[in-house]
This record gives C-alpha cells, sequence and structure tokens, in this order.
C-alpha cells in the first residue's frame, strides 16, 4: 500500500516559484493551490468595478487592482490573488519586488456557484483578520446580489445586502459607490433564476 505523501512548500520558496510561474497559485499552511481560469460574466464583471472604482479614485489617495496583485493575510499565511483589491494611502508590500500587498482597504470577489463556499467562508474569515481591510464585498455573477461587509468600531462586521439593478453600494472606506446597474453592465440572467439566501 502506498500513500502521497505531502512536501511541504515554505512561503519562501512559494514566493519564488510563484515568482517564475505563468500561472497563479494560492498559497497556505505549506501547501500550494493551482487557480482556475475565470468565466466571461466574472471577466465582466470585474472589469465593470474595477473601471467603475479607477474612475472615481482618478486624482485621489487609492489604488486599485484587477485580479493581479497578491495579498498577504498575515493572521493566517495565506497568500491569495482577490478579484479587485483598492487600498488607500500608503501601499504595504511584504518586500522589495512589491507584487505582494499586506494593507487592503477593501477587498471585492466575484463569486460563482463552483466558488462561492470557498470565498464566502474560507476566504471571508481570513480577510476579517486583516487590520486594515475597512470593507469586504461578495459579488454574485449568477444573479443579481452583491453583499457588503463594513467593519464597525467595535470590530464587528455588518452586513449590507443589494438585490436589484437600481441599487447602490456606498464604499465608505473609499469614498466611492457602485451602481448594481454598472457592476451588471452586459450580464443577462436566466429569467427563471431565483435569488437565493
Amino acid at each position: 500500500m502506498s500513500q502521497q505523501v505531502k512536501l511541504y512548500v515554505s512561503p519562501e520558496e512559494y514566493l519564488r516559484l510563484e515568482r517564475q510561474s505563468e500561472y497563479k497559485s494560492e498559497y497556505l499552511n505549506g501547501e500550494i493551490f493551482a487557480m482556475t481560469g475565470a468565466s466571461r460574466k466574472h471577466n465582466l464583471i470585474t472589469t465593470n468595478i474595477s473601471s467603475s472604482l479607477s474612475q472615481q479614485l482618478r486624482g485621489k489617495l487609492g489604488e486599485v487592482y484587477a485580479s493581479a496583485i497578491r495579498v498577504k493575510i498575515r493572521a493566517t499565511g495565506l497568500y491569495t490573488y482577490p478579484d479587485i483589491v483598492v487600498v488607500c494611502g500608503e501601499p504595504q508590500f511584504e518586500d522589495d519586488c512589491i507584487d505582494t500587498l499586506l494593507n487592503p482597504t477593501l477587498l471585492i470577489e466575484v463569486f460563482s456557484q463552483s466558488t462561492e463556499r470557498y470565498d464566502r467562508i474560507a476566504k471571508s474569515s481570513y480577510y476579517c483578520t486583516i487590520d486594515s481591510l475597512a470593507e469586504h464585498l461578495l459579488v454574485a455573477q449568477d444573479e443579481i446580489r452583491v453583499e457588503q461587509y463594513v467593519r464597525q468600531p467595535n470590530g464587528e462586521w455588518l452586513l449590507i445586502e443589494y438585490l436589484s439593478l437600481d441599487s447602490t453600494a456606498q464604499l465608505t472606506s473609499i469614498d466611492c459607490f457602485l451602481v448594481l446597474s454598472d457592476v451588471y453592465d452586459k450580464i443577462t440572467f436566466d429569467p427563471n433564476h431565483r435569488v437565493t439566501r
């Protein structure tokens, strides 16, 4: 009987490999996890959001990164690539390569049915441990639904849900807003699909 042995990869080795790789991977507890490609809807929604936020932050403090920058969550050691990252103030990076952000202000994940559980349970719980994080959004791609988690002064997180195209999410942490009709521009939905909770 043979058993597959998992080899431990150090964070330093992960970063060395990741910086040479053509494809993105996440890292947690000594393991590397390859990331899958994104769907058309995912790409459209991510582009719509990042375009809106980039335009609103033009000439202001704040940088928007769409799917390209790695974030390290110090409390858990997770290295991950959120779909959209906004940092206000001076960005802090792990090292001189300037490719691993430590202090995001806002994180946004665009999820599908296949990624919802991971984004909602695992990633969200990790994100909540980031001291600099003020807001976190989960955006559905198969229905009109945006969930906004806002850090309160006592450290708890307030959930606000938006379920219609005429809704507007106020992102107070970065002094911006997202109109859902802009978020879902060019996206069509199955008319028989019912909003889930």
